[in-house]
């Protein structure tokens, strides 16, 4: 049994018949076929059912196919081990954060990754919670930030720091630069632009509202970041975002608000298990001494 065997297979699993994976490996039908032939034999089993219209795994075939994907993932890790350069003088570092992280964390940390080690290539990708654990898991990402807890049991989970949420407005609100504290009556009378309830901050600002006995005024919602962000600039409707986006140079500003402002956990967050590349070795200790000292 060789490698192409495992390749050949998930492609026919993954594609649904012989004709389309063959179309996407590059290789003639007959070629294909022989292949699986040739692996079925090998393993003693079949490993497709051949007579439907559709070509479906038989029951040790599916066995077979979520193993060759554990398979392939290590072996690919182990490929890219070897050609891991120690010294940091070059490599590749792929990053994944959840929107909000992006709209205000991935740009320093940019700043100090790229001033200390210039020579590796970074891939970044803003991306939900779902297809982070998802990239993780099969190993097209090193390493990403966002919250807790995770659902995968093959993600790893390092705690890293805590966000706090704030009511936020732009120079267009009747409140902007105000020194007054925001009572849970005066908050529920604000006119609010959110993002939609999709994202897992939208979550916790809904779990803040209903443990204040609030019903906020939702006017607008997006899907987002950067464009729920142009809006409250723009016009006059609060927010409620992570304080660290609230800047000068973003031209908004934190409204205080009576009690305790609502927290999360963020963590770095990689495949359990796993080989880590210096590159992403690196980047864990960098977001660990700048969050944490």
């Amino acid at each position: 049994m060789l490698l192409r065997h495992l390749r050949y297979l998930l492609a026919v699993a993954d594609h649904g018949g012989f004709t389309r994976a063959a179309e996407a490996l590059h290789v003639s039908q007959p070629t294909l076929s022989q292949q699986i032939r040739q692996l079925e034999e090998t393993l003693g089993v079949s490993l497709f059912d051949r007579t439907s219209r559709t070509v479906k795994p038989t029951d040790a075939g599916a066995a077979y196919i979520e193993c060759a994907r554990r398979v392939l993932v290590e072996l690919e890790a182990g490929q890219r081990a070897l050609h891991d350069v120690k010294d940091l003088s070059r490599g590749t570092l792929r990053l994944a954060m959840t929107p909000t992280f992006m709209a205000y964390l991935v740009g320093p940390l940019v700043r100090d990754y790229r001033a200390r080690f210039p020579g590796i290539h970074l891939e970044i990708f803003e991306l939900s919670m779902d297809e982070i654990e998802a990239g993780l898991a099969d190993d097209s990402l090193d390493v990403a930030i966002a919250f807790t807890p995770v659902r995968n049991a093959d993600v790893e989970c390092i705690p890293a720091f805590t966000e706090t949420l704030g009511i936020m407005v732009g120079p267009g609100h009747p409140l902007y630069g105000s020194p007054s504290v925001l009572t849970p009556t005066e908050l529920a009378s604000l006119d609010l632009a959110l993002l939609a309830p999709g994202f897992i901050t939208r979550l916790s600002v809904d779990e803040y509202f209903r443990q204040h006995g609030i019903t906020p005024q939702v006017r607008i919602e997006v899907n987002s970041v950067s464009t729920l962000l142009e809006v409250v600039r723009h016009a006059p409707l609060a927010t409620m975002l992570p304080e660290a986006i609230a800047s000068e140079d973003r031209a908004l500003r934190r409204l205080r608000v009576e009690g305790e402002a609502p927290q999360r956990g963020a963590a770095l967050l990689r495949r359990r298990n796993n080989y880590h590349s210096a590159a992403a070795l690196a980047f864990v200790d960098l977001v660990l001494q700048t969050h944490m000292t």
